[in-house]
């Protein structure tokens, strides 16, 4: 009898043992972070996840990948403490073993894997940079299916192209902070949200046309005024808002700029500010110019600024020591629109304009009778310039001036891929 019940005691003690044993097993697995528990994702996995909240209608301060960014240290006039979606923009290097008070905190299992499938989407099924997916919403109506999707393509291989070039270039831009002077060129339209980087001499005038009448500030684009379009107050500048509204413009709106063939905008320039009489460029920059680079100028060239020549002009222009500073009429886009520091949605190119032009209205749901003016904004008797005539303007110059010409726009001619317009260029 005694060995029975010691028998029956020992296998009392050993089933209390793999109880709490376990019970023991079931608490540890239920205070593990079920995140440490799930395979580490790989990357080329598929994740099958709920659709994505459009970008535009993210909060303020809320980033592409759903994470609130965390504030970072301030700095008087920098507007990168919170890299805006779009822009290459790089923090200084903090150490990575803890999070300090202030950090972003660890993200959510679902908002890790979302992050990981927009980083992995191949790029013509990417979510268009100012975040709304309407790349390929309707097919312009002008425009044969087959058309359109070459368009896209464009599109894509111009935006490359620019990328290569501020990379191998420009490496320094994405560490440069974004001050209101990077967006002084920008104007903007709220109720299509487009941010429009004014280029002169590529379109400008007429862009900002179709500008005012997205904004409904006009019926059609001909019924507004020269005048009206580059003296009035009716489009705002990026640089005229708070920096909370100047990021959240860049982070959501669609960037666009149109640019041109370096030499024929510069001959363009050159033709309407020099070759036509003109009250602010003849006497500010005619003057300066005639009396350092023409030998016995006449008292009356001197007093009018008048007759500039293209070679004075060039002189001028390659002149380290300029006797008037930079005009934006001939500056260059790197620096007018810095591309190399906000990624622009859409490039556009002079040369292509209807096309370029009345796609992008496709995109950003303009009204379908609106489209881009061709009418010529100023003295509208004269011809274009165009190649052939930029061509006759350079012929004029040495072929030491126009191989200097040609490296002072070096980066436009790079980054938004233009030929060599002399076949002596190196």
């Amino acid at each position: 009898m005694t060995l029975r019940a010691g028998t029956m005691r020992l296998a009392c003690m050993f089933s209390s043992i793999l109880l709490f044993g376990a019970a023991g097993l079931l608490l540890f697995i239920g205070l593990q972070d079920p995140t440490e528990l799930a395979p580490r994702q790989l990357p080329g996995i598929k994740f099958s996840i709920r659709p994505q909240q459009s970008y535009n209608d993210l909060p303020p301060g809320t980033s592409q990948d759903g994470d609130l960014k965390a504030p970072t240290e301030k700095v008087p006039g920098d507007l990168s403490s919170r890299a805006p979606r779009g822009f290459n923009l790089l923090v200084p290097d903090q150490p990575q073993g803890h999070l300090n008070a202030g950090a972003r905190p660890r993200p959510r299992p679902r908002q890790r894997r979302r992050r990981l499938l927009i980083k992995k989407m191949p790029v013509a099924a990417a979510i268009p940079a100012n975040g709304s997916a309407r790349a390929f919403v309707r097919p312009a109506p002008w425009a044969p299916d087959g058309h359109w999707v070459n368009l896209h393509h464009r599109q894509q291989e111009r935006k490359r192209v620019m990328r290569e070039a501020c990379a191998k270039y420009r490496a320094s831009s994405s560490r440069r902070a974004v001050t209101p002077r990077h967006v002084s060129r920008i104007f903007v339209e709220d109720r299509h949200r487009v941010l429009y980087c004014e280029v002169p001499k590529a379109g400008c005038s007429n862009w900002k046309r179709v500008l005012m009448v997205l904004a409904g500030l006009a019926s059609s684009t001909a019924e507004i005024q020269h005048n009206t379009v580059h003296y009035g107050s009716a489009l705002k500048r990026l640089d005229t808002f708070d920096r909370q509204g100047i990021l959240h413009r860049l982070s959501t709106y669609t960037k666009m700029l149109f640019v041109r063939e370096p030499f024929e905008r510069l001959v363009s320039a050159f033709r309407d500010k020099f070759e036509h009489p003109n009250s602010y460029y003849h006497p500010v920059f005619g003057k300066a110019i005639l009396a350092r680079y023409r030998a016995n100028a006449s008292r009356e060239a001197l007093r009018t600024g008048s007759g500039v020549r293209f070679p004075e002009f060039v002189q001028y222009l390659l002149d380290v020591h300029r006797p008037v500073g930079m005009d934006i009429h001939w500056d260059h886009v790197s620096r007018l629109c810095s591309p190399c520091l906000i990624d622009y949605d859409f490039v556009g190119k002079f040369e292509s304009m209807e096309d370029d032009a009345n796609f992008f209205l496709s995109l950003i749901r303009a009204p379908r009778n609106l489209t881009f003016p061709r009418f010529k904004d100023r003295h509208s008797q004269e011809a274009r310039t165009t190649a052939q005539i930029a061509h006759q303007y350079f012929t004029q110059l040495s072929a030491l001036q126009r191989q200097r010409t040609y490296d002072f726009y070096y980066m436009d001619y790079l980054m938004f891929n233009y030929s060599k317009p002399f076949a002596d260029l190196y």
